[in-house]
Formats: structure tokens, sequence, C-alpha cells
């Protein structure tokens, strides 16, 4: 087993004398239990969680899910880039979504605005999809469907080959369809990508790199 259980511990005794576990002696990737906890991922907003080392390629299509809960009006949700300029990109701007594709020959996007008093930064889950099938894109959030034109019809495949950053990225690597370099503040839950037939659904515990991410541990209440 090569990655940390995501799960709360305590009380823990050796040879009956309990562990002092407020004041280690070193700590890595650990965090607090909450009082109230509920199913999700919690990204502190310093950092990112990449997934898929050997690299994602979108290629012509892909279909994304997930669900995520924030206060922050900004913040990276997820990018898959190559080291040329096809992308494809998950941010919110100034309260807006954005999906951001681009295969090659210039980069569109799909941009879904909350209408009036409504929020997507009101610390409440909100349901997204993206999709994108060849020069097509599409973004739809708590059922309410976004498309956009797309002058480069030609251009059909995103011949990414970088992994998957969530909820940020690392200062030193390139992401062509991000706007954003603040990573994400909240929690992420459900994140899954469906290629064809092949549905590959993620554990944030298994990333093989995690920053400021906390695993199966979303606070029930702002932290």
């Amino acid at each position: 087993v090569t990655h940390s259980i995501p799960a709360c511990i305590g009380s823990m005794t050796i040879n009956s004398k309990q562990l002092d576990d407020e004041s280690p002696v070193s700590i890595f990737a650990v965090n607090k239990c909450y009082e109230t906890v509920q199913d999700g991922t919690f990204f502190d907003g310093n950092g990112f969680a990449a997934l898929v080392r050997e690299g994602y390629k979108v290629r012509s299509d892909v279909n994304i899910t997930l669900e995520f809960r924030t206060t922050a009006v900004h913040g990276v949700l997820l990018g898959v880039s190559s080291a040329k300029v096809d992308a494809i990109g998950l941010e919110i701007v100034h309260g807006k979504v954005l999906f951001h594709v681009n295969n090659g020959a210039g980069r569109i996007t799909a941009t879904y605005e909350p209408r009036g008093t409504n929020t997507l930064c009101d610390g409440k889950w909100h349901k997204l999809q993206a999709h994108k099938s060849k020069h097509r894109i599409s973004l739809m959030i708590d059922g309410n469907l976004v498309h956009t034109d797309n002058p480069y019809t030609q251009s059909t495949s995103a011949d990414t080959n970088n992994p998957i950053y969530v909820g940020g990225y690392p200062a030193d690597v390139k992401q062509n369809c991000l706007t954003s370099k603040s990573s994400f503040r909240g929690c992420l839950r459900n994140l899954v990508l469906t290629k064809g037939q092949h549905t590959e659904s993620f554990d944030f515990s298994r990333a093989f790199d995690l920053r400021g991410v906390f695993p199966h541990s979303c606070p029930g209440a702002e932290h």
C-alpha cells in the first residue's frame, strides 16, 4: 500500500501509554478531524491534487462531472495541458464558471454566469458537467446548459499528455487553458471523467501529489 488512509484516527495507545497527537514531532498532509463532516475532499486554497502521473489524453472527446462547494469567487477547478497549446481547463472567475478548450487552432470558452441574485459561491453544493465532443463544447451547472460556437471546426483533438491538476497547479507547470492562478478553496467530490464507454472515477487519496488537499474530509461548515 503506497497511499495514506483516508480516515480520522484518535485515542491511540502503545503499551498502555496514550500517544499525544496534539504535539507531534513532525506532521505531513494531516489535518484536524471535523465535528461535522461531509463527503468530499477539502482544498485549503493554497495547493492542488495531481492525478494520472503518466499523463491524461483528452483527444477528441471527454465528459467531466464533479460537484463543488465554495465561498470564494476565484479558483482553478481542473486543468489538463500539453507542452504545445492543446489543453482543457475548468475554473471559477469572478463567480462565473469557465470551460476552456484548445484543440490546437485556438482557445474557445463556454461561460456559465449565474442569473440575478443566484450565486455559485454560496457554500452550497453545485453540480458541474463539462462536455467536449470533437470541436463542440458545452457546460452544464445545476442542470442549466450553456453552448458556445467554435469557429475552428477542422480542429477536433486536444492532444494532451500532462497530468490532471485539480484545484490548482504548481508554479512551474504550464496550463494553456486556465487564466487563473488562484487555487480552489472549498470542497470537491464525485470527480468522474468519461471517454466513450470508459468511465473513470478519481479518488483524491490516490493522487501522486497532494498539497493543501485533505481527501475524504470536508468540514460541515467553512473553516
